[in-house]
């Protein structure tokens, strides 16, 4: 296909396909004319990895070349492929500057995983993100020990193992596991945030709605919690 063919069947205009060209994200196409180059599948496909990149996983075009270069190296395996993309979405986290209690997050952190018995990287931008959390919940007094913590590491383990895991091609293209494996952790980690959210506001319902005994100021027609 044209590269005006391209940017119609991918959605991404004319210019940012030559822009991704330069950068070297996008592979050359094949030489037709001085002028002209004909485009494949292969180009499409990496045009929808790009746009998952940029667009859901909100990824500056320096992350998105180290993503892309995984792809393209051949001697790395899925599994580092999948993790370098997992990390370039991952939000950064800066450590806190009181020291001590950020060493004890971490620590708390490192624990929890060692007892799951999950194999995660030292270096997993995660763990900081557990141990800020961690930090977090110690600081306003909520419980942060494996108690508290493990009911959602089993709820995540199960998601990620029945379902998740499952949905991405792994005996395609490489692209198109990167693709599934972002957008999935970007969606649907909304997806369950908001069912939570709405888990919370349908249970609270069916135990503290009909709970009030002075409604004599209450002006609400019981459709939704109060304003």
């Amino acid at each position: 296909m044209r590269i005006s063919e391209l940017s119609a069947a991918s959605g991404v205009a004319i210019p940012t396909i030559k822009y991704y060209l330069r950068e070297g994200l996008l592979p050359a196409g094949e030489q037709t004319s001085a002028t002209r180059a004909r485009y494949g599948e292969d180009h499409l496909r990496r045009l929808r990895l790009i746009r998952a990149l940029l667009e859901v996983g909100r990824l500056p075009i320096a992350s998105i070349r180290r993503v892309i270069e995984a792809v393209d190296d051949k001697t790395l395996s899925l599994h580092h492929v999948l993790g370098t993309a997992q990390y370039a979405i991952a939000p950064p986290v800066e450590p806190d500057a009181s020291g001590q209690d950020w060493a004890e997050a971490c620590a708390r952190a490192d624990a929890l995983i060692e007892e799951l018995g999950w194999r995660i990287d030292p270096a997993a931008p995660t763990r900081q993100e557990l141990a800020q959390v961690i930090l977090t919940l110690v600081r306003l007094g909520m419980p942060a020990d494996g108690e508290a913590l493990l009911p959602y590491a089993s709820t995540a383990l199960n998601l990620v193992t029945e379902h998740e895991m499952r949905v991405i091609p792994v005996d395609g293209p490489r692209e198109a596991a990167v693709e599934a494996l972002v957008l999935g952790t970007v969606l649907h980690g909304r997806v369950l945030d908001i069912m939570r959210r709405l888990a919370h506001e349908s249970v609270s319902a069916r135990i503290f709605a009909d709970t009030r005994t002075d409604t004599s100021d209450d002006t609400s027609d019981g459709t939704g919690p109060p304003g």
